[in-house]
């Protein structure tokens, strides 16, 4: 019989066993990872299964795009946990696992019998991850996150204020929830290596709002980096620049930075500014730089205006200054769909229709990786999975 540990045989992470209790973005996302990596992911749904699966558009109901590309890989299990045995085969899936993940409220596990304090009295090596908004020592513990409201906590909105126009906006990705799933693939990893060595699991909390806000503080902690200084000096000035946004030419728009000393010369020697480059203080450090931002940015703004994109993109390319077209998101996904980048395949499901699905970019020599099977339809593998974990041979 085919099981996920063999069909998953030479992966990094084949024959470890993770139970997926997550919803939404920041958990699936980092679940789909470690099931690249050749976990045997199991997803644990209700009823009425994952809300991602109604965000349209669809094909067919429940397999809407932002749930087929953050579930690839991973096995379907649908049990209605509101009945005692459901809780018990769960309770009997978790001492099975290696990997516990969950981004339920702590009320509603505990309830369930799912909360650390039951599990590992059944599995002492169980590695039980709990994906929290809002870290549990802090005063905000126990309330609901999502990604606009953690982007907002954090200040995003007001960087991109201060950077744009005045008007607060939202990043347009989800950039806190897959931010922060990042972090829990590498504390799943870690803690796997520990178990390993020690036979012994743990309880981690990873929290949303304190994790992202680190992270982004790592740019703008700035000037308060140094505890003498006001914390209302924080920025990174760069970043924070009106003038760091697409260049516009004659005919289009274009990306690039000039950044060290040797790109600055070399741009300001090829549009005729090699004096001024010569004589300008503000242009030849990036101590310099950095103190007259808008001023440099903008000169180079007035500088690419004057050609066209193709011809931007050729002169500075011939300089070894970073440069770039500015695709729209259609041109982008078209780009990424061929032989040399590969990040972009097409795949078809039983009914011969087909999609366009994400491939694993960071290349492995040895054992490489390759897309997940497409995401699973809601209690796809419910038998599937209760026979190979629990050896029970018919559904509830």
């Amino acid at each position: 019989m085919t099981t996920a540990a063999t069909r998953n045989a030479g992966l990094p992470l084949s024959g470890i066993r993770i139970l997926d209790l997550t919803s939404v973005i920041m958990g699936p996302f980092a679940t789909q990872m470690l099931a690249e990596y050749g976990a045997d992911v199991v997803k644990l749904e209700p009823p009425e299964g994952d809300i991602m699966r109604e965000m349209g558009p669809h094909l067919e109901p429940g397999m809407g795009p932002v749930y087929l590309n953050l579930n690839r890989g991973k096995r379907s299990v649908c049990l209605d946990l509101k009945q005692p045995e459901s809780r018990e085969v769960i309770a009997r899936a978790a001492q099975a696992s290696d990997v516990f993940v969950t981004n339920m409220r702590k009320k509603a596990l505990a309830k369930l019998g799912l909360d650390w304090d039951t599990l590992r009295r059944h599995n002492p090596r169980l590695v039980y991850v709990f994906l929290a908004g809002f870290a549990e020592h802090g005063p905000d513990a126990g309330k609901p996150a999502y990604d606009d409201l953690i982007q907002g906590m954090v200040g995003l909105p007001g960087l991109v204020a201060r950077a744009a126009d005045g008007r607060p906006r939202y990043l347009p990705l989800n950039i806190a929830d897959k931010t922060v799933g990042l972090y829990v693939v590498q504390t799943v990893l870690a803690a796997l290596l520990q178990q390993r060595r020690t036979e012994q699991g743990q309880y981690i909390e990873v929290p949303m709002y304190e994790t992202m806000a680190s992270f982004m503080l790592s740019d703008h902690l700035g000037a308060a980096t140094f505890a003498a200084n006001d914390a209302a000096l924080a920025g990174n000035p760069r970043l924070l620049s009106a003038y760091r946004r697409p260049y516009r030419t004659v005919d289009g728009w274009i990306c690039t930075i000039v950044y060290t000393d040797r790109h600055w010369e070399s741009f300001m020697r090829l549009v005729g500014d090699g004096e001024l480059w010569d004589r300008d203080a503000r242009f030849r450090s990036m101590a310099n730089r950095t103190k007259h931002i808008d001023a440099v940015y903008a000169y180079v703004e007035s500088r690419l205006a004057t050609r066209s994109t193709a011809t931007w993109l050729q002169l500075l390319a011939n300089a070894d200054i970073p440069v770039a077209a500015c695709p729209e998101l259609g041109e982008l996904i078209d780009s990424l769909e061929n032989a040399e980048r590969g990040v972009v395949h097409r795949y078809q499901d039983a009914e011969g229709r087909w999609y366009r699905g994400l491939s694993p970019t960071v290349q492995w020599t040895r054992t490489p990786l390759a897309a997940g099977a497409m995401a699973p339809r809601l209690g796809e593998h419910t038998d599937e999975v209760l026979r190979e974990w629990m050896g029970v041979a018919a559904p509830l």
